[in-house]
């Protein structure tokens, strides 16, 4: 017996890295999974069958059961697809990872207009294009469902290089927190996740560098949470988001400091005043 033995799931960017992990975890665990891959490289360009085919073929040798999707995340049309496989296929969708994901890194001074759109479209776009169609199966079938979306720490704490990347998937996260609040009501659970491993996307940045960290990241490390996540086991949970990286878990929350309140009635706040309170108003560092 397995954790999601009759669940259908849909894992984007499953043809490799922390995708391909969910699908396998996904698939051990009982779960039929469709894995869709657009088989590009790691800067969105190209595509291909390989990396999708790989994934199904492994799930099958390993006695699950799935199938491949080639179709662009990007699009509404792909989005609207790649749920419909999981209908045709096996009959229902229960739970949707969105991992599909590209790089075009630059500093703002030097980014362009396409290296800024086509990361906002992949992630965050993508996100929305996947997202919907699976929502209004869920609530139309009833049964409720869980989506986890992928955000990242470049969005929720920053990272240099990345103002396109992270301001995608700070993005996701803020969709993931109003999507959790419409989920509510249908039995539809969301999460968000900020993961941390080593793959063909990360292998090359600053921080991967040193190989003793490098070493420590294992996408596999990502997977466990995405089935928890994805079970009964978390059907008390929804609207949460977490660092997940390296053998390590932990919530991540936005949170307000208490701050200070201008007392007079009608009164401004004066630059001098808050510069004067500003151990009120700030958080901690």
């Amino acid at each position: 017996m397995g954790l999601l033995d009759g669940k259908v799931a849909v894992v984007t960017g499953a043809g490799g890295g922390i995708g391909r992990e969910h699908a396998l975890a996904l698939a051990r665990e009982g779960a039929r999974v469709v894995v869709n891959d657009l088989g590009g490289a790691r800067d969105g360009a190209g595509s291909g069958k390989a990396m999708a085919d790989q994934v199904v073929e492994e799930i099958e040798k390993a006695g699950g059961e799935a199938a491949p999707s080639y179709d662009d995340v990007a699009t509404v049309e792909g989005g609207q697809r790649i749920v419909q496989t999981a209908v045709d296929r096996f009959g229902k969708l229960d739970v949707l990872v969105n991992n599909a994901g590209i790089l075009r890194d630059k500093t703002l001074a030097k980014m362009t207009e396409d290296q800024w759109d086509v990361v906002v479209a992949v992630h965050l776009k993508g996100t929305y294009c996947v997202t919907q169609p699976a929502f209004l199966h869920m609530k139309e079938r009833g049964e409720g469902g869980v989506i986890i979306n992928t955000s990242s720490t470049s969005g929720l704490n920053g990272n240099f290089g990345q103002c396109n990347y992270g301001a995608a998937k700070a993005g996701i996260a803020g969709f993931t927190r109003c999507l959790a609040l419409e989920g509510q009501r249908y039995g539809i659970r969301a999460f968000a996740l900020a993961p941390v491993a080593t793959t063909r996307l990360t292998e090359d940045l600053a921080m991967f560098q040193d190989e003793s960290f490098a070493g420590k990241m294992d996408p596999a490390h990502i997977a466990p949470l995405v089935v928890f996540l994805a079970s009964d086991l978390a059907k008390e949970l929804t609207n949460r988001t977490f660092f997940v990286g390296g053998g390590r878990i932990a919530e991540m929350k936005v949170v307000t400091a208490p701050g200070s309140t201008k007392t007079e009635e009608g009164g401004l706040w004066h630059p001098d005043e808050i510069a004067a309170r500003l151990d009120e108003i700030l958080l901690p560092e």
